[in-house]
């Protein structure tokens, strides 16, 4: 009988600890939490993006990518169902970086520090205009020249920011200002 009382102790306090051990590690990995990106994954866009499988650092940037890497492009849309560019810029903002960003590509533009290309670094906004319109398309920089971006024929994309076919819409880029943060 006291076999089996300790044997139930036993598991029950090995449920516990294992519950807050589970806990801690959910909270390790809080949106602000950067952690490295799996070893294909990291290859994955080392060869898209022709760099050193090393230069791919934010496994929360690229795994979110992964994630809604072709998702079709939906007006007013905010999940993998379909999405627009400034909702997928919004839920990419939130969920990587922990910044809740304004909704619409519009309001977006106004939460920048401005910047020249060259400074561009990984997580800043760049915006488009097209159609005549100011600041209509949004995506955000990864690195050597890339944009992940909600394209309305693709959906989910990543291209060179200076591809001739979208480099001459190009208006505006810049890092989210510390406020919105």
């Amino acid at each position: 009988m006291r076999h089996n009382v300790r044997l139930v102790l036993f598991v029950f306090a090995a449920v516990i600890l294992t519950a807050c051990h589970s806990r801690k590690a959910a909270l390790k990995y809080s949106s602000t939490t950067n952690f490295k990106p799996s070893s294909s994954l990291a290859q994955k866009y080392a060869d898209m993006m022709n760099v050193k499988k090393g230069d791919i650092q934010n496994g929360r940037l690229y795994a979110f990518i992964n994630d809604w890497y072709g998702t079709p492009y939906q007006y007013g849309g905010m999940n993998k169902n379909g999405t627009d560019c400034s909702g997928f810029v919004f839920q990419l903002q939130q969920q990587v970086y922990g910044i809740t960003l304004p909704r619409s590509t519009g309001d977006q533009v106004n939460v920048i520090k401005r910047k020249y290309e060259g400074q561009l670094q990984e997580g800043d906004l760049v915006f488009w205009d097209y159609d005549g319109k100011r600041f209509s398309h949004v995506g955000v920089y990864l690195q050597n020249d890339y944009v992940v971006h909600a394209s309305t024929r693709k959906g989910v994309i990543i291209v060179k920011l200076h591809d001739p076919s979208t480099y001459r819409y190009f208006s505006r880029c810049g890092s989210v200002l510390a406020s919105v943060q």
